[in-house]
């Protein structure tokens, strides 16, 4: 399938703008690092056409740990080939995900019997859908029966602050899956206006390990697709792995890149 050009430097535009609003950034060699909250962290990302020297990289690291900060240092690999070399000189472990955008979105119905939902600033429910993105994303992989086989009952925390702004803001999009009264999946997507056109992220997709394979995550990332492109002039997501970006393949997105990201804790 061939891609429109222009996508992957709208990416990177994005990926530029999108911290802008919460953090002051700070240069260090090749490397733009955004200072804000803990609660809402944002990566080290080398700016396009510079190259990044491990100086840099550790530069950025003790920014980072200074502020209280996520150490994290984040590239698209086509645009910054270098920067994987100097993120493990500088002591950092290495990984990649699966970079994709919408191209021919396809609708996929949910199970009977569940119903979306958008999210407002001021639902109650906000931290236990909380809750359930992050009892999904302790128990990666396939259907489990891991503890949390219901969100049950959530108390708010200083994040749930921030997400309830950025929604009332309309920087975050939340949509919600309820099956019998109960949260069973939630998704994101994060607009950002990028020279005057739309750009947004879908993230944060995660369905309950007792319920995946019966098409929760799908059907809500395909909600979310629709729901992005009316008003978004592109819309990407980063896969957790290859097999997640097959899913989404399923819905209508292909690959466009690959993006490196390094921490103090991933595993090669």
């Amino acid at each position: 399938m061939s891609l429109l050009p222009g996508r992957l430097e709208r990416v990177e535009r994005y990926f530029a703008a999108a911290p802008l609003p919460d953090a002051r950034i700070e240069s260090v060699g090749g490397l733009d690092v955004p200072i804000g909250g803990p609660t809402w962290p944002y990566p080290a990302r080398p700016r396009p056409g510079e190259p990044v020297t491990a100086d840099d990289v550790r530069a950025a690291v003790a920014l980072q740990e200074a502020a209280g900060l996520p150490v994290a240092v984040e590239w698209i690999c086509e645009d910054a080939p270098t920067v994987e070399a100097a993120v493990r000189a500088a002591g950092l472990t290495v990984g990649s995900s699966p970079l994709l955008v919408a191209v021919d979105p396809v609708e996929l119905l949910l199970p009977s019997g569940v119903r979306l939902y958008l999210v407002g600033a001021d639902d109650p429910e906000l931290p236990r859908y909380e809750r359930l993105a992050s009892i999904a994303f302790a128990h990666p992989g396939p259907r489990s029966e891991a503890d949390g086989a219901s969100v049950g009952v959530a108390f708010g925390s200083p994040r749930t602050a921030v997400l309830r702004e950025r929604i009332a803001t309309g920087r975050t999009v939340m949509m919600v899956a309820v099956e019998d009264g109960e949260p069973v999946a939630v998704g994101t997507h994060h607009p950002v206006d990028v020279g005057g056109a739309e750009v947004t992220e879908i993230a944060g997709v995660a369905t309950l390990p007792r319920l995946r394979g019966r098409g929760l995550g799908a059907g809500l990332a395909s909600a979310l697709t629709a729901h992005a492109r009316e008003t978004a002039e592109l819309v990407f997501l980063v896969a957790g792995d290859d097999d997640v970006a097959r899913v989404y393949e399923r819905t209508g997105f292909a690959r466009l890149a690959t993006v490196g990201v390094a921490d103090l804790s991933a595993t090669d």
